[in-house]
């Protein structure tokens, strides 16, 4: 049962980071060379937000802002639900729940060190649903 295991078990280390400043543009040509869906945001050193490929196209390309001049400080989640890599596995699973999210950053001392995503609790929980499966498989981009 994973509500036993720690977060740090689970996520993925070392998230992609970009600041604030980076560009709309510079996050989704990230997300596409990494294979990833999210960008976490930094300000300084310090995690501030959390930019996803959806919020790339609802909040800058649907909305007519220039990707190149539009920065992740404009169009990025501020409003953070975040872990520490010793919190146990049910404490993500409810605040998931509670938030309607996918994924959850974890901090450390306010730096990122990882980040869990549905797909991670998935693969956990029951490998053999399709959310698992979706979640495994390779990138097709």
């Amino acid at each position: 049962m994973t509500k036993h295991r720690t977060v740090e078990e689970l996520m993925t280390p070392e998230p992609i980071t970009l600041p604030q400043t980076a560009s709309a543009l510079d996050a989704a040509q990230t997300m596409r060379d990494a294979s990833i869906g999210n960008v976490v945001v930094l300000d300084g050193q310090t995690v501030c937000g959390i930019v996803t490929d959806r919020d790339i196209v609802v909040r800058a390309i649907a909305a007519g802002r220039d990707p190149r001049s539009t920065t992740l400080a404009d169009v990025c989640s501020r409003v953070l639900m975040t872990l520490s890599p010793d919190d146990n596995v049910g404490t993500a699973v409810r605040l998931m729940r509670e938030h309607a999210v996918r994924r959850l950053p974890v901090v450390k001392r306010g730096r990122p060190v990882g980040i869990l995503t549905i797909g991670d609790l998935a693969i956990e929980e029951d490998s053999e649903s399709a959310l698992a499966d979706v979640s495994a498989a390779p990138p097709n981009a």
